[in-house]
Parts: C-alpha cells; sequence; structure tokens
C-alpha cells in the first residue's frame, strides 16, 4: 500500500506564497525581514550581533511548515494551519530534497531584489548561496522524523558554517535521537515563556496533556547536550514579566544550564495581534532592567550584549568555556 505524501494544502500554500514563502511539500522558506535589510542597507540581525553569522547568507526554513503541538498566544505564524500532531515517517519527503528545493525556492525569491537600486549587489549575490540554516521559521521542526538526516545533509554542504535549531520542547524523544546520532546543530534553542505548569497552559497553550512534563524534559536534556544552548525566554507584559517570578525562571535556567539566555520581548505582529494588543510589549529598558534583574538570581552569567531593534538582551554563561563567536569577530560586518 502506497503511503500518501504530506503536503500543504492547496489553499495553506496559497496563503504562504501570497505572503512570500517558498512551498515544498510540508515545508517552507522565506526571506526574513533581517536579510532583505543586510542585502539593502548592510545592517545585520542579533545574531550578527551577538554570534557573527551572515545574515545575507542565513537560510530561515522548516520541513514542519503547518504542524506543531502548542497553540502559543504570542505566535506570530498563522496556527489555526496546525491540524497534526505526527507527521508518519513514511509519507515525508526526504532531506535532500527539502533543503534543494527550498534553496531554489529562496533563490528565486532573491532574483527579485535584483532590480532594486538600492541593493548591494554583492551582497545580493552572495546571498544566493546560503552558508546559515535557521530551522525555526513556522511550526515544530522535531515533528519532522527525519531531521537528525536533514541535520546530517546540511553539514555535509562545503559552505555551511552554521545550523540553528529552535524547538518548543515538546518532543524530547527527538532531542534525544539527535544527541545518540551525532546529529546536533551548532546551536540549539528551547523556548522557555512560562516558569510553572499553570503559566505554560495559559501561555503556550499546547494540545499534549503532558505539555509541560515533555517541556521540563527537554530543559534537563539541554543540560547533557554536546553543543551550543540557548534558552529563549518572550517576555509579554502581564504574563511573564514580574520581578516576582525571577526566582522560578532562574531555577529553570539552573536546570537547563544553557551557554546563553536570551531574553526577548513579545512583538505585537502578525496572528498574535487577535490574541495580544501593543501594550503587551516590553521597551528594550525594560528588557535591560528584568534581563540585569535576572542576573541577581544568576550568579554564573554575565550581560553578554543587547539589540535595541529587536528589543533583546543576551546573558553568557561564565562557567563554560563557549566562545561567543561562530564566525570569528571582525570577519563579517553588517
Amino acid at each position: 500500500m502506497t503511503t500518501v505524501k504530506l503536503e500543504i494544502d492547496e489553499k495553506t500554500a496559497n496563503k504562504l506564497k501570497n505572503a512570500h514563502y517558498g512551498v515544498f511539500g510540508h515545508s517552507a522558506v522565506e526571506i526574513c525581514h533581517w536579510t532583505k535589510t543586510a542585502i539593502k542597507e548592510k545592517r545585520g540581525c542579533y545574531k550578527n550581533k551577538f554570534y557573527g553569522i551572515e545574515t545575507h547568507r542565513c537560510m530561515e526554513m522548516t520541513p514542519a511548515a503547518v504542524f506543531c503541538e502548542n497553540r502559543c498566544i504570542h505566535c506570530w505564524r498563522p496556527t489555526e494551519f496546525y491540524k497534526m500532531l505526527k507527521m508518519p515517517e513514511g509519507a515525508v519527503d526526504e532531506p535532500k530534497a527539502i533543503v534543494e528545493e527550498l534553496t531554489e525556492s529562496r533563490r528565486k525569491l532573491l532574483i527579485g531584489f535584483m532590480g532594486n537600486s538600492k541593493i548591494d549587489k554583492q551582497w545580493l549575490a552572495e546571498s544566493l548561496t546560503p552558508s546559515h540554516y535557521s530551522i525555526s521559521l513556522s511550526g515544530e521542526p522535531t515533528l519532522y522524523p527525519r531531521l537528525p538526516e536533514l541535520i546530517l545533509f546540511l553539514k555535509s554542504l562545503p559552505n555551511t558554517k552554521s545550523i540553528f535549531l529552535v524547538t518548543n520542547g515538546e518532543e524530547p524523544e527527538m532531542l534525544e535521537e539527535l544527541i545518540t546520532k551525532n546529529a546536533l546543530p551548532t546551536q540549539l534553542y528551547l523556548s522557555m515563556n512560562a516558569y510553572n505548569r499553570e503559566e505554560y497552559q495559559m501561555i503556550n497553550r499546547p494540545m499534549y496533556r503532558d505539555g509541560w512534563e515533555r517541556w521540563l524534559k527537554s530543559l534537563s536534556l539541554l543540560s547533557q547536550t554536546p553543543t551550543r544552548t540557548v534558552i529563549r525566554i518572550t517576555l509579554i507584559r502581564g504574563y511573564n514579566d514580574s520581578y516576582d517570578k525571577l526566582n522560578e525562571a532562574t531555577r529553570l535556567i539552573r536546570v537547563g544550564n544553557p551557554d546563553f539566555v536570551e531574553i526577548k520581548s513579545y512583538m505585537h505582529v502578525g496572528s498574535s495581534m487577535s490574541n495580544l494588543t501593543e501594550r503587551h510589549m516590553l521597551s528594550m529598558e525594560e528588557v535591560r532592567a528584568y534581563t540585569k534583574n535576572m542576573l541577581e538570581f544568576l550568579n554564573t552569567y554575565n550581560y553578554m550584549d543587547e539589540m535595541e531593534p529587536s528589543r533583546i538582551s543576551v546573558i553568557k554563561n561564565a562557567n563554560k568555556s563557549t566562545d561567543r563567536w561562530i564566525i570569528p569577530e571582525g570577519s563579517y560586518t553588517a
């Protein structure tokens, strides 16, 4: 019996394409705001400022564009598309096909900027060949059952310099598989938006009944993961930003023991606008103050950097020798 291949339905695919996504099967790619800024103004994103990533050569993609276990109130992607909690292995696309098709879709999207007189032609030409891959974009990439193969294929490409993977932590078994198959990304992100079960239910709105327990297992795995690790906190005013929650938050951070912790304000964009308001955003001053208050509970971390346009700060684990720079400082400037 032939297994029917998973693919994004035509109506949803058209919506994504109209929003300037490239779509292939169940996967998608997009030219993010900061890549466009880089080829227009030679300015980089926070990943450039914090870690040296070449913004214009970063490909933001997902092998699970319409699959996610959560319906987070702050998610700016359309969550009404997320209809399945499993992606059967026999129904998914090959990793090589995903990468090749999405790379070509990304190239076509970038070629559209050729006629823009404000574009830096050299940077645009360089951008056509990705050297950094951010596996995030939309959906939950750890639902893709062949993720280890996908990461290993990306690592095998001659131009690859880094791979970032962002997960909500609902699939700890996949994180274990990445570890055992030596298929970890350059930098692994675990999202942390709630500090206890009640908050987790309210903010992340998990489809799994044991969503909080699954996330805690991923948090524990983070401390055992032999690659660069990051906990990413999205602060939402009135939900998880009060100083009396810092003790809970930092207790969890100590369990995960990541190399870095990024603290970012919720941004009032996309689908999140139906759940939250502009009032729920924090200013850079508030993000900075929250971060510095957090450091009073985390004496093993130091304030590393910040980026005001993205309303984000980052602290670094002083007990780890991890170099902040993936691309050596000064070798690439945006």
